[in-house]
């Protein structure tokens, strides 16, 4: 084994985009409204024969855009996504201004943080604050925990096992926990950082040291800058206080609850460290930093007094492809396809490297319940067959990547037969540049890095910047939760 090959221990697998058995490639659900709107025209034709001349055309059409695929997602839903955006352009909702908003949404967050708001509270076990976000239309809480930097590079075999196995006993434990609805694992990667290492080893630098030892430390001094970054991880876990048998009525009770599920989830062994629960002032700092990243290394005191409106940006636009804000402009991705094939375990490595541009990975969960993963992986099994076997009668034999699927497919109903959960999950990358002469170099960076992971299909959050943009922050928002 060369020292780049991963043992195939090492290795994760099993990746499936759930999807329906429909005609043509349709889903289910198109394929069924389809068959209604035919019948529908075919009862108007009865009176009306002349009707079919304009009709079926517009019906063959939409079927066309609703079987083609455009950047990964039925054409239909993408020309459709463009022309509400465009709309919304239009109608200037795109465009958000704090300063014109009147009271009391001015001390609100925008778009999918509206409903939103930060409650500061103290954990009882510790005694220390906690900052909670509390979605007012939904009832659900959400409590961030800062995580210490780390890796698993340089760890044994076993010992990068261990953290695998731990990872997934705490996927189990949210999957027979009724009240968690979903959670989040952000890195954040801000470069610059070196600036401070380097003024720290010229200060402590030894005038009387061999010439050497100073030109190297010169030159380490000189490069830092350039090669280092702040790295900021943490994890959002939302939790529902109202799902448990016994509800509790009050706020403050529903707090206490919000942070009694979260402190049940126990992180030791999943290959970082926890640092503590995110303060208010610290979810002011990750919230307001993102809109303005010259304001991320500012003291506590200049956000303790904010309104958690004031975290927000003064103005945004959110365009298709991109979303500008306070103090830079921001590209988000959003994951299009896993690779079929087995993946290292440290396959995320180059979009984690230092850049130019801050960027935000964001990892968001949703764990199935055991009978609800053990009926949708039941369903996928019947749909990939019935693929095969409508494939295999109209052409003589079914596709090999029909046949890889379904076996893929059943492989994940006897990991979930033996106790493995079935988990929705998707992949979400933003890159913030200062100014649009950045932009492109910007954008550039963080494909070049998408490519680097050999397999990783991602394409641009079309029309949904500033929700894929939000999702990446303690905001309490997760695309995946409904």
């Amino acid at each position: 084994m060369s020292t780049h090959e991963v043992p195939r221990t090492l290795t994760v697998s099993g990746f499936r985009t759930r999807s329906s058995f429909g005609f043509a490639g349709l889903s289910k659900n198109v394929t069924m409204a389809a068959a209604g709107v035919l019948v529908m025209e075919g009862v108007i034709a009865t009176r009306v024969p002349a009707s079919l001349f304009v009709t079926l055309p517009v019906t063959a059409l939409a079927l066309v855009l609703a079987a083609a695929r455009r950047h990964g997602m039925p054409a239909a839903a993408y020309y459709w996504a463009r022309l509400a955006w465009h709309q919304a352009a239009k109608s200037e909702a795109a465009s958000y201004r704090r300063v014109l908003l009147p009271d009391p949404y001015a001390l609100d967050l925008p778009g999918v943080g509206a409903s939103s708001t930060l409650i500061k509270a103290v954990d009882p076990t510790t005694g220390r604050p906690v900052g909670v976000v509390h979605d007012r239309s939904t009832g659900r809480m959400t409590v961030t925990t800062l995580l210490a930097p780390g890796g698993t590079l340089m760890a044994p075999t076993a010992a990068v096992q261990s953290t695998l196995r731990t990872w997934a006993s705490v996927l189990d434990q949210m999957s027979t926990d009724e009240q968690i609805e979903g959670a989040s694992v952000t890195i954040q990667i801000t470069p610059g950082a070196g600036e401070a290492l380097a003024d720290d080893v010229a200060a402590r630098r030894d005038p009387h040291a061999p010439d050497f030892a100073r030109r190297t430390i010169d030159e380490l001094v000189r490069t830092t800058p350039h090669a280092t970054a702040s790295v900021a991880p943490w994890m959002s876990v939302s939790v529902d206080p109202l799902a448990g048998p016994n509800p509790p009525t009050d706020l403050v009770e529903q707090v206490g609850q919000t942070l009694r599920v979260v402190d049940s989830l126990d992180l030791s062994g999943t290959g970082t460290d926890i640092e503590r629960r995110a303060t208010d002032v610290d979810v002011r700092r990750l919230v307001r930093s993102a809109y303005d990243p010259a304001v991320f290394n500012a003291r506590d005191k200049d956000f303790a007094d904010l309104q958690w409106g004031e975290c927000g940006p003064q103005a945004a636009d959110d365009g298709w492809t991109e979303y500008a804000h306070d103090g830079g402009i921001s590209i988000s991705y959003v994951l299009r396809e896993m690779p079929r094939r087995p993946i290292s375990y440290s396959v995320l490595l180059p979009l984690l490297a230092p850049g130019r541009f801050q960027r935000r990975i964001t990892l968001a969960y949703r764990v199935l319940d055991p009978h609800e993963g053990e009926a949708v992986l039941e369903r996928e099994i019947s749909y990939a067959q019935q693929r095969a076997q409508a494939t295999a009668e109209f052409k003589g034999r079914a596709k090999w990547s029909q046949k890889a699927d379904a076996q893929r497919a059943e492989a994940a109903a006897a990991q979930v037969a033996s106790g493995a959960q079935v988990v929705e999950w998707t992949l979400m990358v933003t890159v913030t540049a200062r100014s649009t002469d950045q932009l492109d170099a910007a954008r550039a960076e963080t494909e070049r890095a998408i490519k680097a992971t050999r397999g990783i299909r991602m394409r641009p959050a079309y029309g949904a910047q500033a929700p894929v943009f939000a999702a990446g922050l303690p905001l309490g928002y997760n695309p995946l939760v409904k």
